[in-house]
């Protein structure tokens, strides 16, 4: 992240977003029952990749990548296999776009830490100061719920923001600038669409 200024003054927060994807497949509803086109990020060294993977690449005459995603559209007509899609020809400043990612993994936490618990007493000697409290009656039903509240894995997990603004597009780097934060750690890999709420 980093932040540019209006033409007012005013500082806006932004993330530096790299674009510049190259197609690599095109998913028809004759095909494959669906219309979709796979799009790769980052390129990969073609002795890293599996014969399968090669021959799918070079089919597309498109080099190796190490990130594939396929993105749904009705409007495929002018996609061809091996075209480079940049970020100008998608976005325009002012766009709202949702971004997916995979947000930061935090390991193993505690139940206060992962959900906001208040914990208990802090005095009076309570011994209950960062404790989940109680998860269920002892008799009837004799079990703890699935999905009760309790410590254990946080973050690392596919998340979606919604209704941000593209503020800026540095045509020549092919370089996005969205207003806020977006999901996941530097260099993480995202997914931009247009938004879907607005």
């Amino acid at each position: 992240m980093t932040h540019i200024y209006s033409a007012d003054g005013a500082m806006v927060p932004v993330t530096v977003v790299k674009t510049g994807n190259t197609v690599v497949q095109k998913k028809t509803v004759e095909k494959d029952g669906y219309e979709a086109v796979q799009v790769g990020f980052l390129e990969k060294k073609e002795h890293r990749v599996n014969r399968a993977m090669q021959g799918h690449f070079k089919k597309a005459g498109a080099p190796c990548f190490y990130h594939l995603v396929e993105l749904k559209s009705n409007d495929l007509a002018a996609v061809q296999p091996g075209a480079i899609v940049n970020a100008p020809d998608v976005f325009k400043i002012g766009d709202w776009v949702d971004v997916t990612g995979t947000s930061k993994g935090k390991g193993f936490m505690g139940s206060m830490r992962r959900h906001n618990f208040s914990g208990g007493a802090e005095s009076h000697g309570s011994m209950h100061n960062r404790a989940p409290g109680s998860i269920g009656s002892s008799s009837d039903p004799s079990r703890v719920f699935k999905g009760m509240k309790m410590a254990g894995h946080m973050g690392h997990a596919r998340v979606t923001v919604q209704n941000l603004k593209v503020v800026g597009i540095r045509a020549e780097e092919n370089v996005l600038l969205i207003k806020g934060a977006v999901p996941g750690p530097i260099n993480g890999i995202v997914v931009i669409k247009k938004a879907i709420k607005k």
